[in-house]
């Protein structure tokens, strides 16, 4: 029996529709490729085309046929490592599954079938860009920790993009960001500097939002020469809602868990005034504003030279305290200070910090979590700034001012 009448039912009611429709659309015959069928630029179609270069690692890759299927396609980097790659169901098309590299070489051979016979082979070698420069997108709390994949934050959360270059287009990069949420939420980024976009929701998280936070910059120009490494994905929840009220009216802290008072504690918080150092004003208030947990240690070491207080000056101090709970980045904390308990309540002795008892602090650091709420009212001085872990204390229509896409 000839290999003709060996086809099977399926294969000739596929040939049968190709030549229906190759009649209906020309009767101009096709011209010989190489191979003795079609042309392969008129039957297979490659992109990138051949000998393309510096071309995008990210750009489409994707070889495809008008006129039939395809039977075959081959991608191989210069070691000859081959490329997976995935056909659409009717297999007209194909497209590589994982990503490319930069600074690689890579081929590809396709071959088809049509109505008129075989198609192809054609092949098509292009080579990916060298960047002058590459940047990671680290994603973390205003803390600096990374949001740990499956953890759990406070309703205060602010979601970080840390990039480890300046980023010349901020634009660029930030449509390469995005935030999803269970349920959704209306939130934007705003850029803190050249190397830190920050993204907030309008209003404090719902208890139980699921959130995915990407940053899907592999491949993308983030400026002149400058590429993006590496994608990064994580995902968290939102835990209860911990909002902490400590009000310099009354000197004391309130602490609510899902709208519930469920602690009162005595403070002592700034004491105001300043000092000017070597032409350095440094103040002595607890700014106002809305901070959120940033971290915690048991002790931390504080030192007032590092912000610029010498130690033997005449409030300069460098010690370890226990029990402490960060909300900002300039050192403010709550923290255990048994020897201002006379004050806790009734007046401010402080350098900033909120000053507890052991027992208040160390209930305080155990009960709270990273993105907790801290709302810091009726003191005076300055108010909270956003460098400061203020991103809460930024009304939202500026908020979203500091977005680089509008």
């Amino acid at each position: 029996m000839s290999r003709r009448r060996r086809r099977s039912t399926a294969a000739l009611v596929l040939l049968a529709a190709l030549a229906l429709a190759i009649t209906a659309c020309s009767s101009a015959p096709t011209p010989a490729g190489p191979s003795g069928g079609s042309t392969p630029g008129d039957a297979i179609s490659v992109t990138p085309g051949q000998d393309a270069k510096n071309i995008d690692p990210s750009a489409p890759v994707q070889v495809s046929t008008k006129t039939g299927v395809l039977t075959s396609v081959t991608m191989t980097n210069e070691q000859g490592k081959v490329i997976d790659g995935i056909y659409t169901p009717d297999k007209t098309s194909w497209k590589p599954s994982e990503p490319l590299g930069y600074g690689r070489t890579y081929t590809m051979k396709a071959e088809g079938t049509a109505v008129t016979g075989p198609t192809g082979p054609i092949t098509s070698t292009f080579s990916t860009l060298i960047p002058r420069n590459q940047t990671k997108a680290y994603l973390t709390t205003t803390g600096g920790q990374p949001l740990s994949d499956g953890g759990t934050y406070g309703v205060g959360t602010v979601i970080v993009a840390h990039f480890d270059e300046d980023i010349p287009d901020r634009a660029a990069a930030e449509k390469r960001l995005s935030v999803t949420a269970d349920p959704p939420v209306d939130g934007a980024w705003y850029w803190l500097d050249n190397r830190n976009a920050h993204w907030r929701p309008r209003e404090y998280w719902k208890p139980g939002t699921k959130v995915t936070v990407a940053a899907n910059i592999y491949g993308a120009a983030l400026g002149p020469g400058l590429f993006g490494e590496d994608d990064s994905k994580t995902s968290f929840t939102i835990g209860p809602s911990h909002v902490t009220i400590a009000d310099d009216n009354t000197k004391q802290v309130q602490v609510f868990e899902n709208g519930t008072l469920i602690r009162t504690m005595p403070t002592s918080m700034g004491m105001g005034g300043s000092e000017t150092i070597e032409g350095k004003t440094i103040t002595f208030w607890t700014q106002r504003g809305v901070y959120t947990v940033m971290d915690k240690a048991n002790p931390v070491i504080m030192d007032s030279s590092t912000y610029g207080l010498p130690i033997n000056s005449r409030l300069g101090y460098k010690e370890a305290i226990g029990w402490a709970t960060r909300i900002s980045n300039d050192g403010i904390y709550l923290h255990a200070l048994d020897s201002t308990v006379w004050a806790q309540g009734s007046q401010d002795v402080s350098h900033g910090c909120l000053n507890l008892s052991s027992e208040n602090a160390t209930w305080f650091f155990n009960f709270s979590m990273p993105g907790d709420v801290v709302e810091v009212r009726n003191t005076g001085g300055a108010p909270l700034e956003v460098w400061q872990n203020g991103d809460w204390s930024l009304p939202w229509d500026q908020w979203t001012q500091g977005s680089a896409v509008h």
